[in-house]
């Protein structure tokens, strides 16, 4: 998920003519039966002075069908949002490198099944080919450069570069899974691909973008930004909740671009809609090559195409992306039968979920050509009206561990409902239906969670499933397990400074009585929570810790969803 962005001057003087900018339908005040009635609805939270909020616009054979802003898009000038606005879109941006890519793949200057290392021979011989098609792909197996540079205690308000991430990756010397073995969604592919488009173009991605893309498109409110101090006109400020009340800004400094880095408005993107009909810029070949999905090794077809997912919709073709990135997160959405597509660009990252709202607006205006949605849940938060008593609140109640990040969380019963603590910020599980809780507090309650059958009165396993309305779902199992209960004398020999030269990290833990507790530069310092013997997490991190035969920490295995096997050594 990605994300950050010269003024747009640069991109109206690149020799191609501009395009009539599209202008909504006329019509009178809406009235109660018109859909945008229905639209506006959607966005009642965000439409006010005191928040940040959306752009939206609605594309139709063609054309602008609807735009709007609802909200803010700068709290402290009272800047209001407009169909204008300029919005990072986070991951939305990987389909213009995508399509960077096939432009040269198309003119020969580069192959989708060349070795990645013909491009960026920096990084050390996998012992099996990684291909650019891998990339596009996220088939790959290359480790995510973010997850390295946050082992460094890196934030995203820091400044960092692509230098930084090629030096990073380069100290990785194996894969995660052979090429091509399955899909995992990884940044890192596609930050490389920029490196491609530079080295195969003679130019930066920014300025080949600007020059074979958004000019010619008249797309002049769009640019790759890759230096975090430029000045770029009509930008909305990114925000998050924060935790005393209102708002606090959520902006990036982070300077890596391919992965991320496309600055634009919901009009500048309708542009880009309109050319997978009508290709102004490439062909129809290229458009077609730009949506063709991955294939796994063993011929298993993927649903992520370059920088597009290409999934059904309540029975309808539809293409699409999302982004998410410090505070701001978009979606676009296109239904290519119907020439009818949505973008929805946000700037409030706690809690906007442009995922589901473009959604939203697809069945007020396609409904009638779609099947029919699956039934939700009520929300209630009566327990007892679901079948679930106290008593199985209680049997639910325990510590569960993530099968992949190696986190545990802690559930427990308070005034007759489970709750627990994720990280440093505490939730509640509010009952949906049997077995069923919606995730309140944290993950700007986007989380569903369930529990399926342990049998015998036995705690069961958890399931949470999370849409950030960006890339896709995430889902999550956690298994039921039994706390280790460490004593002082156990945690005392583990307390230290320990370093991972390759990623250029160092951290350091205290003890107190029975407690360790972690420093590292841009974290607060945090006590860890025991999982299993000589097994803590922390902040989503399971750390493992190794001994030596007289039983003296030797370093620990750090793991996490986006950073696998990283060892750290302890200093003497």
């Amino acid at each position: 998920m990605r994300r950050i962005p010269v003024v747009a001057l640069a991109l109206i003087s690149l020799g191609a003519a501009p395009v009539p900018t599209p202008t909504p339908a006329p019509g009178a005040t809406p009235t109660s039966s018109d859909p945008r009635v229905s639209v506006d609805a959607l966005f009642k939270d965000y439409d006010r002075t005191d928040t940040p909020g959306c752009a939206l616009g609605i594309f139709r054979d063609g054309r602008v069908l609807y735009s709007k802003g609802y909200g803010m898009a700068n709290l402290e000038l009272a800047a209001a949002i407009t169909p204008q606005t300029v919005f990072d879109i986070g991951s939305v941006s990987k389909q213009f490198t995508a399509f960077s890519i096939h432009l040269l793949a198309s003119e020969g200057k580069l192959s989708l099944d060349d070795d990645i290392r013909k491009w960026v021979p920096e990084l050390p011989d996998y012992g099996k080919k990684v291909t650019i098609r891998h990339l596009l792909h996220h088939t790959g197996g290359l480790p995510d450069y973010i997850g390295l540079l946050q082992l460094q205690g890196l934030l995203v308000e820091d400044v960092s570069n692509e230098t930084d991430a090629v030096r990073l990756l380069s100290t990785q010397k194996t894969p995660y899974f052979a090429p091509g073995e399955k899909y995992e969604y990884s940044n890192t592919g596609f930050t490389l691909l920029s490196v491609v488009v530079e080295r195969a173009s003679g130019k930066s991605l920014r300025d080949f973008a600007a020059e074979r893309i958004f000019g010619p498109l008249g797309m002049r409110h769009t640019q790759i930004n890759e230096t975090h101090n430029r000045i770029i006109p009509d930008r909305a400020t990114g925000y998050r909740k924060a935790e005393a009340g209102g708002f606090e800004i959520d902006m990036s400094d982070w300077e890596q671009i391919g992965d991320g880095g496309v600055l634009t408005t919901v009009e500048d993107l309708q542009r880009w809609d309109e050319n997978f009909y009508t290709p102004v810029v490439g062909d129809r070949a290229l458009v077609d090559a730009m949506q063709q999905v991955g294939v796994l090794n063993n011929g298993k077809k993927q649903t992520y195409a370059s920088g597009l997912r290409i999934a059904p919709y309540r029975g309808l073709d539809t293409v699409g992306h999302g982004g998410s990135w410090a505070g701001y997160r978009a979606q676009i959405l296109r239904f290519p039968q119907q020439h009818f597509a949505v973008a929805c660009l946000c700037n409030n990252g706690g809690t906007a979920n442009p995922g589901q709202i473009v959604e939203r607006i697809a069945d007020i205006y396609l409904g009638s050509l779609m099947q029919p949605a699956q039934a939700k849940p009520e929300t209630k938060t009566d327990a007892v009206r679901y079948g679930i008593s106290v008593q199985e609140l209680k049997r639910l109640a325990g510590a569960y561990r993530n099968t992949d990040s190696g986190q545990v969380v802690e559930l427990g019963v308070l005034a007759d409902k489970l709750g627990g603590q994720l990280g440093r910020r505490k939730f509640t599980l509010e009952p949906t239906g049997p077995g069923r809780f919606r995730m309140t507090g944290v993950r700007g309650d986007r989380t569903e969670v369930s529990f399926s059958d342990g049998g015998s009165g036995a705690r069961p396993r958890m399931e949470m499933k999370t849409d950030y309305g960006d890339d896709e779902v995430e889902r999550e199992t956690w298994e039921p397990v039994t706390l280790w209960k460490p004593t002082a004398s156990d945690v005392a020999g583990l307390a230290g400074v320990y370093v991972c030269e390759p990623v250029m990290a160092i951290w350091r833990f205290s003890a107190e009585g029975d407690k360790l507790f972690f420093d590292r530069r841009g974290q607060s310092r945090a006590a860890l929570s025991p999982t299993t013997t000589d097994t803590f997490s922390v902040d989503g991190l399971s750390l493992k810790f190794q001994r030596d035969a007289a039983k003296k920490p030797t370093g620990f295995t750090l793991d996490s969803g986006e950073t696998k096997g990283i060892a750290f050594v302890r200093l003497p």
